[in-house]
């Protein structure tokens, strides 16, 4: 898993309250399980103007024009400005490996599902929680501005404007380490091997007829 430590990128402002899993990445594009390839689909329903069919190539579809994924200035967006409850729905972790396919790195929210919460840390995407004023002032300073790029830092869990206005953000102590050192589920395992295979040896020794 990619370490999240200092990021600075453009934003992309997601003015809707309430975005499901299911408009994060429709139920079609479910069945792989390799965590790449979904970033062309992200937003799909709302991508683009005719329904989308994993057979289908997306060359040869008509982009909604309207819609933010597909406006020039947003090109290259890496933190997602959201309303609340952000990623209710369903519990599909595709969700947030569309997010992160697509390249976005943080999500920026007054609140979270708490699936898709737990969901980003596993995946090293940085899901971060600011009052409702803050991100209405996020939002109002991105529409003022050509390209807005905010910066954020983990270490010191602020969230700073191209204005030098900096938020404050909590975030669990454990999730945080996780996150600057770049470990998943796996990863975290992997930092116990050497436990794991002195073990093993210990247990073939008092238990050999279980490794016949």
């Amino acid at each position: 898993m990619e370490k999240f430590t200092q990021h600075s990128g453009l934003t992309l402002p997601m003015d809707r309250p309430n975005v499901d899993t299911d408009a994060i990445i429709p139920k079609q594009y479910l069945k792989s399980v390799k965590r790449a390839g979904f970033g062309p689909n992200l937003f799909d329903d709302w991508r683009y103007l005719d329904p989308g069919d994993p057979a289908i190539d997306n060359a040869s579809r008509r982009p909604n024009p309207d819609f933010v994924l597909n406006q020039p200035q947003y090109d290259g967006a890496s933190i997602l400005i959201g309303r609340e409850n952000f990623g209710c729905g369903s519990s599909r972790e595709h969700a947030v490996w569309a997010l992160t396919d697509y390249g976005i790195r943080a999500v920026i929210a007054p609140s979270f599902a708490d699936i898709f919460f737990n969901n980003s840390f596993k995946n090293g995407l940085l899901p971060i929680v600011l009052s409702e004023d803050q991100v209405e002032q996020l939002f109002v300073e991105e529409t003022a501005t050509e390209v807005y790029q905010i910066a954020i830092d983990l270490a010191a869990q602020t969230v700073t404007t191209p204005a030098g206005a900096s938020f404050s953000f909590e975030i669990d102590e454990f999730r945080k380490y996780r996150l600057l050192n770049g470990l998943d589920d796996i990863g975290l395992t992997l930092q116990h091997q050497d436990s794991v295979k002195t073990y093993e040896e210990r247990r073939k020794a008092e238990a050999p007829w279980l490794f016949a």
